[in-house]
């Protein structure tokens, strides 16, 4: 009887070890998954923040070009 339960543990480790390992790999895909969303978020707000600074700089430049314009027309 003692050579069936020695039998069924060692069985039932081997088990044990793969649903480790499933879990394992199951958690390090997720992990790689958002960490590529991560990026790719940080990316698009970079991507945006570099976009409105170009578009602040021009409406910038357009100001002062309406400045000295309208500072011209008043004399």
């Amino acid at each position: 009887m003692s050579d069936d339960v020695q039998a069924e543990g060692a069985q039932a480790a081997p088990r044990a070890d793969e649903g480790v390992q499933d879990l394992t790999a199951m958690v390090q895909n997720l992990m790689t998954q958002l960490q590529d969303k991560f990026q790719s978020m940080s990316d698009q707000i970079v991507a945006r923040i570099d976009d409105m600074g170009t578009r602040v700089d021009e409406l910038e430049k357009t100001l002062n070009m309406l400045i000295v314009q309208s500072g011209s027309e008043e004399k």
